[in-house]
């Protein structure tokens, strides 16, 4: 059953990843950089700040603590564990694949790319549901994300699909940890 799921997600990094452009492929690369993202990143913090400000310290911080259990989970736990080399990684799928920048660390599965930025996405919106409605968006800009790693031949669609899975419970765990460690901690001061 396990071979024949890899199989199934070979054939389809093979199909999604036959489809680029040689003029997209830096701008695709750039979009995995962090540093990119710096910008939008800071705007992001803005609105929370306008939307929240008393409680801005404990959305930074739950959004510290989602990346944090994310991309532990990932590459500290399961990289390691399972050990699945990344499609650029694979000697006999060389010259099949494209493949664009550098490949990244030897093992792929899961992505921390997919599981950090569905996990941000998940706990902003359950943190700021009332206050910022438009932060949906976020799940279309982790899908992007997502997708420039099949893009660039680093990760396979699996390895995509249970990194969001994880970014999303990441995401649920942080904001219950953080709104019940809150309510806690306010409770004590309130009494």
């Amino acid at each position: 059953m396990i071979e024949k799921l890899k199989a199934i997600d070979e054939e389809l990094f093979i199909w999604l990843n036959s489809f680029h452009a040689n003029w997209l492929d830096p701008i695709v690369f750039q979009m995995t950089e962090t540093v990119t993202w710096i910008p939008f990143y800071g705007i992001l913090i803005y609105f929370i700040y306008r939307a929240d400000h008393k409680g801005i310290w404990w959305v930074l911080g739950g959004a510290a603590l989602t990346i944090l259990i994310s991309d532990q989970v990932t590459s500290g736990l399961m990289k390691p564990f399972f050990e699945r080399l990344r499609p650029c990684h694979e000697e006999r799928l060389e010259g099949i694949i494209h493949n664009y920048g550098r490949c990244g660390g030897l093992f792929g599965f899961v992505s921390s790319h997919a599981a950090n930025t569905f996990a941000i996405a998940t706990f902003l919106n359950l943190k700021l549901r009332n206050k910022l409605p438009y932060l949906k968006w976020l799940f279309l800009w982790a899908f992007i994300i997502s997708y420039t790693r099949i893009y660039l031949g680093v990760h396979y669609p699996f390895d995509i699909l249970l990194g969001a899975v994880i970014g999303v419970v990441a995401g649920w765990i942080s904001w219950f940890l953080i709104v019940v460690v809150r309510r806690e901690i306010l409770k004590k001061f309130l009494n």
